[in-house]
Order: C-alpha cells, then sequence, then structure tokens
C-alpha cells in the first residue's frame, strides 16, 4: 500500500477534496479521487444509535444545518441535514447549500471510492473503534486502510491484528527526546506517524521526527499542507505523504518536482 511505502510520496486527500467541497462527504472524497490523490483521509464518529459515519466535530453545527451532539443524534436524524449548507470558499457564497449532500455513513463511503483506493480513518473517538473494526473485515479493507487517532484508546482494539496503525499523541511524545539527539527508538505497534507542522504554536520537529523512525520501516505523513512549496521542503526532509485540503495543487508542483 502506498500509504506504508517508504520510498513513496503520496498525496492524501484531507476530508477529500476540501478546498472546492464539503469536507467528509461523497462529493468531496470522490472529487479527491477523481483529481488523482493517492488516497483519502477522513474522520469517524458514531451516531446515538451506533452508525459509523463521518464526521470531524463532536456536533453537527459547523458542517451541516443541524445543532447537537453527532452522538446524542440518531442516524435517521443526522441524515436529514444538508452537509452542504455551511461550506462556502469566501464566506457570501454558499454553492452546496440545497444540494442533496449528506453525511455519508462508513459503508456509502466504501462503496462509492474507487476500488482499492487507500485511505486513512481516523477516529475521533473511542466509541468509533469496535464499529470500523467490524467494517474493516467485512468490506476486507486490510491492506487499504490506516487507522489512525490522537487518543491511544482509539486504536487499542486494533492491536495485534492485520490492520496498519498510526501513532497516538502520547507515542509521538515518547519519541520527541530521542529524535532530537539523534537516537533511533524502535516503535512498537505503528506504522506511521501522522503529524502536524506545528503543535498549539509550537513548531513540531518533524525532520527529526521522521529520521528517527525511518530505519524501522516507518513512514511519516503531515497535515494540513496547502503550500507546494512547504511540501517540496517536506519531502526533501524525508517525509511521505502530504495531506492536503487541495489535492489538485500539490500533486502538480509533485510532477513538476518528479518529471
Amino acid at each position: 500500500m502506498i500509504l506504508l511505502d517508504p520510498r513513496a510520496h503520496p498525496v492524501i486527500a484531507h476530508r477529500g477534496n476540501r478546498a472546492y467541497a464539503p469536507e467528509n462527504t461523497l462529493p468531496a472524497l470522490l472529487e479527491a479521487a477523481a483529481v488523482g490523490a493517492d488516497a483519502v483521509e477522513f474522520d469517524l464518529r458514531v451516531s446515538a444509535d451506533g452508525m459509523l459515519l463521518l464526521m470531524h466535530d463532536p456536533t453537527l453545527d459547523r458542517t451541516t444545518d443541524g445543532m447537537g451532539l453527532v452522538e446524542c443524534t440518531t442516524w435517521t436524524d443526522i441524515r436529514r441535514l444538508d452537509a452542504g449548507a455551511r461550506f462556502s470558499r469566501d464566506g457570501r457564497h454558499y454553492p452546496w447549500k440545497g444540494r442533496g449532500v449528506r453525511v455519508p455513513s462508513f459503508d456509502e463511503l466504501v462503496d462509492a471510492l474507487p476500488p482499492n483506493m487507500p485511505m486513512i480513518a481516523e477516529l475521533k473517538t473511542p466509541a468509533a473503534a469496535p464499529a470500523l473494526l467490524r467494517a474493516i473485515r467485512r468490506h476486507g479493507l486490510e491492506k487499504r486502510i490506516l487507522v489512525a487517532g490522537f487518543d491511544p484508546a482509539t486504536t487499542r482494539p486494533f492491536l495485534g491484528q492485520d490492520i496498519a496503525l498510526g501513532a497516538s499523541t502520547p507515542a509521538v511524545r515518547r519519541l520527541l527526546v530521542p529524535a532530537l539527539l539523534h537516537r533511533t527508538p524502535q516503535p512498537s505497534w505503528y506504522r506511521a506517524l501522522c503529524l502536524p507542522p506545528s503543535h498549539h504554536g509550537v513548531p513540531v520537529p518533524v525532520k527529526a521526527l521522521a529520521r528517527a523512525v525511518r530505519p524501522y520501516g516507518v513512514v511519516t505523513h503531515v497535515w494540513t499542507i496547502n503550500d507546494p512549496r512547504d511540501a517540496l521542503r517536506l519531502w526533501r526532509h524525508g517525509v511521505q505523504g502530504i495531506i492536503t485540503d487541495d489535492p489538485a495543487r500539490i500533486l502538480a508542483v509533485r510532477a513538476r518536482h518528479t518529471s
């Protein structure tokens, strides 16, 4: 899988083609596939009645015309909401409002994506983990999915399974000092680091972390990178994946850089 290949430079669509379509919706994810993204990334939560669905925030307020906690709302009620109502590139125009865009379930996403499209599934809550594990088995996704989560409780149910995992926040923290001291502590259970360039305004030593885990075949993906100059710099620093809101833009600079 390209997401785990230390020689690859995948361009990964962050919540789909988020610069041009409502995040974590089928239009955004299918647009990302259409422009040539190597993989897609999305967020998962569960509804009050246990449906595994795509949603970043704990509430419905920012990305739909509804309100309230996702975990306290039934799937039937979530499906009635307009998931394109609040998308705007300029704060004045809402091109996706009223076009029938809905919050998708994970099953719907898998059915809609091109066959064999790699994916990063970020679990936003431990409650979504059992449902995702069952869905991976049901769809046979073991070789095309990377499961990640900041909270170690989100990925704990996957330990010992044949499913690639991203490092949790505590695992990355344990790497920081050895990485800065040019040591290479052997990673235990994860196959990838998914890192931001900064955390609460403090720069993350991405180059040092990528260097520290590289001898063990652990790859590094960085989010959210929308400036092609930043993407090129990160690739020069040994990063593999660029997670971006605008995959076409990053793909174009990668093509020029590698041609």
